[in-house]
């Protein structure tokens, strides 16, 4: 098991995962790509914790989503199942299992102040934190038609995952608004949001 870790983890983080996974009796699968979630865990109807991470995520987003999830566990063993799945007991279990890797062996200097930053309150996903989100992203292997939506001109036409288009209209606040081609509605975009350009005859 650790063998097949070091492929999607940081190195040094490898023995404290595989630590925690053999201490709270995870089966974990690496799984293809999901576009809404990027790990989940269950508790199977045979009493198995039962984890999944997307195969396709950067080490550094790998480490934080199993930890996320592991964390589902372990506040759910202590806390009991009626407690909210991102409540109170889930961020305080989260910050308590990433205090130990939020190191410079583990996460690179140019994203570990904003990992800091942001386990001193976690949120349901790190996508919802932009600026860890964009320098996060900085590390995914990017396809070489894919743009982050604050790098397209104001005016040009995007696609995003599902195939809707769009019109890049400017800037409110932190976030971009832009009109869905089809229907004329405004949507709001975090800069991160990473989309496809499309080329107008």
């Amino acid at each position: 098991m650790s063998d097949v870790l070091l492929k999607y983890l940081p190195e040094h983080a490898v023995v404290p995962c595989f630590e925690l996974i053999k201490a709270h009796r995870v089966h974990l699968k690496i799984v293809n790509e999901r576009q809404t979630r990027h790990g989940d865990y269950r508790k199977g109807l045979s009493g198995k914790h039962e984890i999944t991470v997307n195969s396709n995520l950067n080490k550094y987003r790998f480490l934080i989503t199993l930890i996320h999830e592991i964390a589902h566990l372990v506040a759910f063993e202590k806390y009991g199942r009626t407690i909210k799945p991102h409540g109170i007991e889930w961020k305080i279990t989260f910050q308590k299992l990433m205090i130990p890797f939020i190191r410079p062996e583990i996460f690179p200097h140019a994203i570990l102040p904003l990992v800091a930053n942001h386990f001193r309150n976690p949120t349901a996903s790190s996508d919802t934190d932009a600026r860890l989100a964009f320098a996060l992203k900085q590390f995914d292997e990017r396809k070489s038609d894919a743009f982050f939506i604050h790098e397209v001109p104001n005016g040009a036409l995007f696609r995003i995952k599902n195939g809707r288009i769009f019109q890049k209209k400017g800037l409110r606040v932190k976030r971009y608004e832009c009109v869905e081609v089809s229907t004329s509605k405004i949507f709001l975009f975090n800069p991160n949001a990473e989309v496809e350009i499309v080329k107008q005859p």
